[in-house]
């Protein structure tokens, strides 16, 4: 079937036999897991036709744009999550939504971008080290997206461990429009995780006889892991903030320093304006003209009038 990205049955020991007739797997309940591009015809045909889907259950699996949370089903559990973006040139807080019908024995999962975290589980799976039961392996998705967030953060930490040595360079500015789209970046990702964060603990929560105390124990684990995640990426955005904040501040004050060296050397060559202004009125003929020796002195009064008005700025600490 076309958008049917593969169909597995667990075995119960960590592997999995490819499902070929998936109406008879369904029938047979085995644990099965259908993992679907939802943006094909083909599957969206195919989950309106399933008997344990309501009409708004499997249309909340093909909605456009989902926000992560867990909601009760007819026949088991809607979960919806979000996982980074690892693909590449892609933005890893451009965030990609899987959606997920959880029951005893099925788990469907619906993606439109390719998501890490699912690979890793199918190659597990493959390799006969995967979960033995649907429930295991939705604990383990959840654990693997929780834990590809890592890295983002890392790298999102050591941008700003690189801008913050820029800045206690004097000869290195940070760019300010970088730290900008950082923000935003860390902004983004504050914004699913955090509803990602309810949405496991109100699974953990949920009343279901196929999640065992112990799987309820990792989720919680999860959920500890996210509010971390999510203190850390407050920290991160304050410490944007304070590298916003003291490049605008270091800005200003070489602005202002520049402003103040203008102003003192206006101050300085005012009076020197004042008097060649004066001689330069010429009314009745310029003084001293008949005296060869008037530039001279003209020049050195000038002299004299710059230095004592240095001395006085000096005086007053104002250069």
């Amino acid at each position: 079937m076309e958008g049917l990205l593969h169909a597995l049955m667990l075995d119960g020991q960590g592997g999995v036999t490819p499902a070929s007739d998936l109406t008879q797997a369904l029938k047979d309940e085995v644990p099965l897991w259908l993992h679907f591009d939802y943006t094909q015809d083909a599957v969206q045909h195919f989950l309106s036709q399933l008997d344990f889907l309501q009409e708004w259950e499997w249309q909340a699996l093909l909605a456009e744009e989902t926000r992560p949370r867990v909601t009760r089903a007819s026949h088991g559990l809607l979960l919806f999550l979000r996982g980074v973006n690892l693909n590449p040139r892609q933005n890893p807080e451009d965030m990609v939504s899987v959606r997920c019908f959880v029951s005893k024995n099925l788990l469907i999962t619906c993606r439109k971008r390719v998501l890490i975290s699912i690979e890793d589980l199918r190659d597990a799976l493959l390799d006969g080290t995967g979960a033995s039961s649907i429930s295991d392996l939705t604990c383990a998705l959840i654990d693997r997206l929780t834990h590809r967030m890592q890295d983002t953060l890392w790298q999102v930490e050591e941008q700003l461990d690189e801008f913050e040595e820029q800045l206690d360079k004097e000869a290195c500015q940070p760019d300010y429009h970088q730290i900008t789209l950082l923000r935003r970046q860390v902004i983004a990702l504050k914004r699913y995780i955090k509803p990602q964060r309810q949405a496991i603990y109100d699974l953990m929560d949920t009343k279901v006889n196929f999640l065992s105390l112990e799987q309820r124990r990792l989720l919680g684990e999860a959920n500890n892991t996210l509010s971390r995640y999510i203190e850390e990426l407050e920290a991160c955005i304050e410490r944007a903030q304070v590298l916003q904040q003291s490049i605008t501040n270091q800005l200003n004050e070489q602005l202002n320093q520049r402003m103040y060296i203008m102003s003192v050397v206006a101050a300085l060559f005012l009076p020197l304006g004042f008097l060649t202004g004066l001689l330069g009125v010429n009314i009745g003929g310029i003084p001293g003209t008949e005296n060869p020796w008037a530039f001279t002195i003209f020049i050195l009064a000038l002299v004299v009038l710059t230095v004592a008005v240095g001395v006085l700025f000096k005086r007053r600490k104002w250069i």
